[in-house]
């Protein structure tokens, strides 16, 4: 008789990342289910996906923009703010869904296995519903300001991408985190908030003094905001050396995320 013995595996390879594409269908009725629950039994539905990015805008715009007196790059101030508000709502929406989306499905985590992955997945891509409500009321600011996308357009996809991938390199940590330490969701606001201000949102990147630019690059949403302005309103906000600091600093963190998830996950069901 044969022995054969059971190890946990170990390095890079412990990272099984063909199990997401194996299970997709899976991944696709997760996302599914994040949607039909964050609009099942609201008032104003999809109007949400509006009316915080809108809020925010009104509120930069009485305090930054007609009190403070924010260069807007050339812009209607509006539009400026909104133009940066929609990915990051993106971004902030799928932080906080994918940090608490362990803790949120702790009965589906004891039934059965499936590559746990897909459930902080799911509910980062739920965020894309929202983003395209936001994206056609952006565009319709601009339609009312009298602008039209550049050809800069075709390099959105790209923002849409590493805005998601930034959100998902930190948020799988908080959500490994948050099974054993459940009090780290409390953080998770304060967090969003810091972040927010750091990003150029209420204000250009052009206000931050030259031999700071490339330290400023390391937050990834910095040259998603600007690439979103660049690419929508033909602004001088070319992320240019600066888009690619952002995306090796969201690469190395999604790649040590990832590592920590996987370590982390053999012990969810046990302690959810």
């Amino acid at each position: 008789m044969t022995e054969r013995r059971i190890e946990p595996s170990c390095g890079w390879n412990a990272l099984h990342l063909s199990e997401v594409w194996v299970h997709r269908e899976l991944l696709f009725f997760l996302t599914w289910r994040d949607i039909r629950v964050r609009y099942k039994q609201t008032v104003l539905g999809a109007a949400w996906a509006v009316i915080q990015p809108l809020a925010t805008m009104v509120i930069f715009s009485i305090f930054f923009g007609r009190l403070g007196k924010i260069p807007p790059a050339g812009v209607p101030y509006p539009l400026f703010a909104f133009t940066a508000l929609v990915p990051w709502t993106l971004f902030a929406y799928s932080l906080t869904q994918s940090s608490n989306s362990l803790v949120g499905s702790a009965a589906l985590l004891k039934k059965v296995y499936f590559p746990r992955l897909l459930i902080p997945l799911a509910s980062i891509m739920s965020g894309l519903v929202d983003f395209l409500i936001a994206f056609v009321v952006l565009l319709g600011l601009m339609f009312f300001y009298g602008l039209t996308p550049t050809l800069n357009l075709l390099y959105l996809p790209l923002f849409v991408a590493l805005a998601m991938t930034a959100a998902a390199s930190v948020g799988l940590f908080l959500a490994a985190i948050n099974v054993r330490y459940r009090d780290i969701r409390y953080t998770i606001p304060f967090l969003t908030q810091l972040w927010l201000f750091a990003t150029p949102i209420a204000y250009p990147s052009t206000l931050i003094p030259e031999k700071w630019r490339a330290l400023y690059g390391l937050n990834p949403m910095a040259g998603v905001v600007e690439g979103f302005r660049w690419s929508l309103l033909g602004t001088d906000t070319q992320p240019g050396s600066q888009i690619l600091v952002s995306a090796a600093v969201t690469v190395l963190l999604l790649l040590f995320s990832l590592s920590y998830f996987r370590r982390a996950e053999r012990e969810f069901a046990d302690i959810v």
